[in-house]
């Protein structure tokens, strides 16, 4: 065997070990919460508005006349199912023209490159995340391992941009940390004769290994992450709120309030601004709480 080819037989054996790695490390994610990938039946929320991911997957379909809008994409093996929730409940998945996420980490966007390939919808990202999804995850600063196909995105976002599609108007607030591009989308919908404002969470959270600050040998997760967190929960007690949602089920006790449907609550139970509130106050806390561990 040649020098060349020795090196040709290294490089391939480095990258099926990388690819393995990152698949087995996607696995354990995975498994740690099954959830992620048990269906649930698809639901109304308010008018035009409707749940279609899994029990601890978010995903979000918006009807409107000139076509649909997906929210999260989740993981490459959600699709299928979230193209089941949309038939279930009576639409066509080919009708989504447009395909948002929440943040861009693997659980969010693995599978936006085949919602773009059935449906044709036009992907926009916030600006931060943008080179996170384009490179399938490579360039996440804390989840580089957890690899996922690179999706080319249509459109970049901005902080406070509208995306309007058959008189639905949705507003991309940038509420970075989670990650640098991490987006809580607002829109307006109507439940009977109501107007109710909607937030959907990016995210609020630390994760595990988030470095905060510098010191101890170490370094910020990257460089003004603990005033992204300030700047974000400032943002997101700002923001009037009827109907309380976000990225995971658990944000918004999702399964308990569909606990109350099932039981024959007659109020909506998606309307929930106390909630809301009490919410995003834990979590600030939290993460002063978590900020100050690590000074």
């Amino acid at each position: 065997m040649t020098l060349n080819a020795v090196r040709i037989c290294g490089f391939a054996a480095c990258v099926w070990l990388l690819v393995v790695a990152q698949s087995h490390a996607e696995q354990l994610q995975i498994e740690a919460d099954r959830d992620w990938t048990t269906a649930i039946a698809p639901f109304r929320i308010a008018d035009g508005l409707y749940y279609v991911g899994s029990r601890g997957l978010a995903s979000y379909l918006i009807v409107t006349p000139a076509g649909d809008v997906l929210i999260n994409s989740n993981l490459e093996s959600s699709v299928p199912l979230i193209r089941e929730s949309v038939e279930k409940l009576g639409f066509r998945f080919k009708d989504i023209k447009v395909l948002l996420i929440s943040h861009a980490h693997f659980d969010h966007v693995a599978g936006s490159e085949e919602v773009k390939r059935q449906t044709g919808a036009k992907y926009m990202v916030m600006d931060d995340d943008v080179s996170v999804v384009e490179s399938g995850g490579k360039t996440d600063f804390a989840y580089a391992e957890y690899r996922y196909p690179p999706t080319k995105v249509d459109r970049v976002l901005h902080d406070g941009d509208e995306v309007r599609i058959g008189g639905m108007v949705l507003v991309a607030h940038k509420t970075p940390g989670h990650t640098r591009g991490c987006t809580t989308w607002t829109l307006r919908v109507r439940d009977g004769e109501r107007l109710l404002d909607v937030v959907i969470v990016g995210s609020w959270y630390v994760n595990p290994g988030y470095r905060l600050g510098d010191g101890h040998g170490q370094k910020a997760s990257y460089p003004g992450i603990p005033g992204d967190y300030h700047k974000t929960f400032a943002l997101l007690q700002s923001l009037p709120c009827d109907i309380f949602l976000g990225a995971h089920g658990d944000y918004f006790d999702m399964l308990e309030k569909l606990e109350r449907v099932k039981a024959g609550a007659r109020e909506n139970v998606w309307v929930d601004p106390s909630g809301y509130r009490a919410a995003v106050e834990a979590r600030r806390l939290e993460f002063e709480a978590e900020l100050k561990r690590q000074q």
